[in-house]
């Protein structure tokens, strides 16, 4: 028994090393040798190791080479930023998980570096997992821009992902950083759905997604004013006017809840622009306002509307999957640009999950994966932490890296052959 289960375990790992290989080189297959192999050993290293520390990652290389030597190669790679041609690729092939006009979700998160001294332009942030509503706690840190797209399979990809800092040298403004979010996704999928929290209620944002004649999906603050009638009502008294006519039950912070919708048609900005505000009674203390420039028809329109907000929850756990299973805020690079290139390596490997959960549940390596994780719960919305601490513990069972898989190929050796003349 103890021998199939070893065989067993092997397969996996074999099978495992060679999926991730495969995903590898579809993104670097226009890179240099050195740097297809450079990304294949992050992709490994991290996956395996559950983490970004590049030390963790040479771990789990197993090179016969010291472990600073190692290390130092691995920041080399990292000094020279994002490939394009890498980074082109992966947008690429994102684009064939998605339908064709799909639902993005853009957010902004924080990396907080309190103790580090060396880092390159760090600035003041609001640390999230500190801060209440009654406190914000500012540390020293980054800020980060993500788009997220929701695949066929209904999963966050990441197809923008910035670290800045407001000290920047050449930093312009974050809606400078947001808009180029915008810009790439309306270049790689033509139109989509924008989804978005209060913190992007500004007439800039409106006014930048009509000029480029996307859908949005945006939650309003307290302080909104919109045309009604011709005349600049605030939006909260509106939404106290009227009453939730449609019936919705909503899983939402993890509890069951029911939520009853209602819609009005404003116009909002100086552009004056027909948009409609859903408001959404019984889910937190103050009904919640939802602006969207999408065509309200019928109360099926509504509850779409609603949904593709409540779906925001995903790019949340997003971003705290990648802290949690790939350590994300314990980096030690130091300059941006390469701080830039981890999260962009980071990313793939959150790719890679989003790779292994679209394929069929009978899939021998997912099953596989999913045993290992030895998950509590049968089924959950979001599968990205199982299959990362499933793909981390077969791995954990290898003896060799992924150097062998690099082989190079030497010509074979012909001894010289001398004909004597007769």
């Amino acid at each position: 028994m103890k021998g199939f289960l070893m065989a067993n375990f092997t397969s996996n790992t074999y099978q495992m090393k060679r999926e991730i290989l495969s995903f590898s080189n579809k993104i670097s297959r226009n890179l240099s040798k050195p740097e297809r192999k450079f990304m294949a050993d992050m992709n490994y290293g991290m996956l395996a190791s559950g983490s970004c520390l590049l030390t963790d990652i040479a771990d789990q290389l197993h090179e016969t080479s010291r472990k600073i030597n190692t290390v130092d190669r691995l920041s080399r790679h990292l000094a020279k930023g994002t490939p394009k041609d890498a980074l082109k690729a992966y947008l690429k092939q994102v684009k064939k998980w998605c339908p064709d006009q799909p639902v993005i979700h853009i957010d902004d998160s924080d990396v907080v570096k309190p103790d580090g001294y060396q880092f390159e332009a760090p600035g003041w942030v609001r640390d999230g997992s500190e801060s209440t509503k009654t406190k914000n706690v500012y540390k020293k840190g980054y800020h980060v821009t993500e788009a997220t797209v929701l695949t066929t399979s209904n999963h966050p990809v990441s197809i923008f992902s910035e670290i800045h800092s407001s000290v920047e040298k050449d930093f312009t403004s974050i809606n400078d950083v947001t808009f180029s979010a915008m810009e790439r996704a309306k270049a790689l999928f033509g139109k989509a759905t924008f989804v978005m929290d209060r913190g992007y209620d500004d007439n800039k944002m409106f006014l930048k997604l009509d000029s480029m004649k996307q859908d949005y999906v945006i939650r309003l603050t307290a302080k909104r004013r919109l045309l009604y009638h011709n005349k600049w009502t605030l939006a909260t008294e509106l939404r106290n006017r009227r009453k939730g006519k449609v019936k919705l039950p909503l899983f939402y912070k993890g509890k069951k809840h029911e939520a009853y919708l209602s819609h009005v048609k404003v116009q909002i900005t100086a552009s004056r622009k027909d948009m409609y505000p859903v408001l959404v009674y019984g889910i937190t203390e103050h009904p919640m306002m939802l602006a969207t420039n999408k065509a309200i028809k019928s109360k099926e329109d509504v509850i779409k509307v609603a949904k593709l907000y409540f779906s925001r929850w995903k790019i949340e756990e997003y971003f705290r999957c990648k802290k949690q299973m790939f350590q994300f805020e314990n980096f030690r690079v130091r300059k941006l640009k390469a701080i830039n290139a981890l999260n962009f390596y980071t990313t793939l490997c959150m790719a890679f999950l989003a790779h292994i959960s679209m394929k069929a549940e009978t899939n021998a390596l997912k099953t596989a994966i999913i045993h290992t994780a030895n998950p509590i719960k049968e089924k959950i919305a979001f599968c990205y932490y199982r299959l990362a601490k499933g793909i981390s513990g077969i791995l954990s069972y290898a003896k060799e890296g992924i150097r062998l898989w690099f082989r190079t190929r030497r010509p074979v050796y012909r001894q010289l052959c001398l004909k004597l003349a007769v």
